[in-house]
């Protein structure tokens, strides 16, 4: 028996060439990951320490207080507007990847936090937001007892 890698994306790689020629643009570069995250997107890392959860953004090319952060209920929402001016007027691109507009993303946020307490920093580019656990969510230590024959006690144990 021979064992084959599985790989997951390889239905979706035979699919785009059948829509290739099916449309006759053989010029199509592959398909790329990366290609899946606009211009639009933020892209976020979420994880919770003992005390908070700290989300960090990669918002480059924007001020600080050009950001928008809220919270409503569990849900996180971040948003903004990167503009650029381009005065390359009778210029001819040769890559032109760098887009301008409207960006947001929202996340749900796991339960009881502290969201009044939120901080946010803006360092280089990455935005960091975190925010305290409220104490019925944070970790308890839960001490085991031993049932039966005590320290102290006569007897058999029960």
């Amino acid at each position: 028996m021979t064992m084959v890698r599985w790989d997951p994306f390889g239905e979706l790689r035979r699919h785009q060439g059948l829509v290739e020629r099916l449309f006759g643009e053989p010029g199509l570069r592959p398909f790329r990951f990366a290609d899946l995250v606009t211009a639009h997107d933020i892209l976020v890392d979420m994880y919770q320490t003992k005390d908070a959860v700290v989300i960090k953004a990669t918002i480059p090319g924007i001020k600080p207080e050009e950001v928008d952060i809220s919270i409503t209920g569990d849900l996180l929402t971040i948003k903004g507007e990167l503009q650029e001016e381009r005065e390359h007027k009778g210029a001819d691109y040769f890559v032109q990847e760098r887009h301008t507009g409207s960006f947001s993303r929202s996340l749900a946020l796991p339960g009881a936090l502290k969201t009044d307490k939120a901080e946010a920093v803006f360092d280089n580019g990455v935005l960091t937001l975190t925010i305290p656990k409220a104490e019925e969510s944070k970790p308890k230590q839960i001490r085991v007892k031993a049932k039966g024959l005590l320290e102290g006690q006569k007897g058999k144990p029960k």
